[in-house]
């Protein structure tokens, strides 16, 4: 019997299912308190924060070192979302000064400080960071996974294997992202990487109705996907690169597969629009992409940079884990967020709707 593990996929992105529990509030340091204009604080930015693995690693690679470089105080406050942030601008008064959001719906919302380049220095930062007014965070990858000791002779190679029960018989899982798995069906019907969009929706769960009884998991949390590989619940399945490094950490016996992975480069940091503190928030983004700390923090979560200044500072081994190295990013789907974006909310009903029926 097919399992579902979905929590209010509408609800989910990629950095609120990377929180682990009780760990994510563990790492807010301020209260969540509204702060108005006449609260300015000239040496302090206030830094939403999506908690759990990316709040660490941000915490350690980012807020901690620019107080120490600035002499700014750095606070985490957690609760992003846009509807906060669209209340923020509303109102004048602000949690936090600067945050990650989707590139496409924040500029489109008109959420966003236009980009300060009299306080920016972009000595180190890659003109291919830039979006808009903000600075592309880090690129995760959902890419097909498989244990090596149940195909010790290779088994799956790009997502028309993964679909083929017959030739590579086993116990399969997926995660309960719309888009990414339409995406993987149209690759398995023989679509292109480079044509999948804009997507077509009905060929699309078509090839999904193929699937759908050999699935036997359909995953939501990360530390959950991982486990149901690690403990060899699932002899296959969509996973993020994050993921792919727990298991790499582990020593577990997994092959990656690079081939038609989808590659996630929907967020920037963004100043928050009438915000007070912008001065210090633009320094923070202008320190968010230096090439040394952006590898570090892409590091510690087997992340693609934003900057690609930062592969510099990178090991080989770990260059070849990341979702932005030229020779993964040549293979796989990065999606058309102009296309994507108005028709997130239809897609997700749509997938919903397939999947309990």
């Amino acid at each position: 019997m097919t399992r579902i593990r979905n929590e209010s996929t509408a609800a989910l992105t990629r950095r609120r299912l990377l929180k682990t529990g009780a760990a994510a509030g563990a790492l807010l340091t301020a209260p969540s308190l509204m702060r108005g204009v006449a609260a300015a604080e000239d040496n302090t930015v206030y830094v939403g924060t999506w908690g759990g693995a990316w709040g660490r690693a941000q915490e350690a690679c980012f807020n901690k070192p620019f107080t120490e470089r600035t002499g700014i105080k750095c606070v985490a406050v957690g609760g992003v979302s846009l509807a906060k942030v669209k209340a923020m601008v509303e109102n004048g008064t602000y949690d936090f000064d600067i945050c990650d959001m989707n590139y496409p719906q924040a500029e489109h919302d008109k959420l966003v400080q236009p980009m300060d380049r009299s306080v920016m220095d972009f000595t180190n930062i890659s003109p291919e960071g830039v979006v808009g007014n903000g600075l592309r965070d880090a690129t995760f990858a959902t890419q097909l996974v498989y244990r090596k000791d149940k195909f010790p002779n290779g088994g799956p190679k790009n997502w028309a294997d993964f679909w083929d029960v017959k030739k590579f018989p086993g116990r399969r899982s997926l995660n309960t992202r719309p888009n990414t798995i339409i995406e993987f069906a149209l690759m398995a019907d023989g679509v292109p990487p480079d044509k999948v969009y804009p997507l077509d929706i009905e060929r699309a769960f078509k090839k999904l109705n193929e699937i759908k009884p050999h699935i036997t998991v359909w995953w939501s949390q990360i530390v959950e996907a991982t486990r149901l590989i690690h403990d060899g619940e699932v002899d296959m399945i969509s996973l993020w690169s994050s993921g792919v490094k727990m298991l790499k950490d582990t020593n577990d016996p997994v092959e990656v597969v690079w081939n038609q992975a989808h590659l996630e480069v929907g967020g920037a940091f963004y100043v928050i629009k009438g915000t007070p503190r912008a001065k210090n928030a633009f320094k923070y983004l202008e320190f968010f992409h230096d090439p040394k700390q952006h590898a570090e923090f892409c590091r510690t979560l087997a992340f693609g940079p934003g900057n690609p200044k930062c592969f510099d500072y990178m090991s080989k081994e770990e260059i070849a884990l990341a979702p932005t190295a030229p020779q993964n990013w040549s293979i796989g789907v990065v999606p058309d967020y102009d296309w994507l974006t108005p028709r997130n909310a239809m897609l997700q009903e749509r997938f919903s709707q397939w999947q309990a029926g």
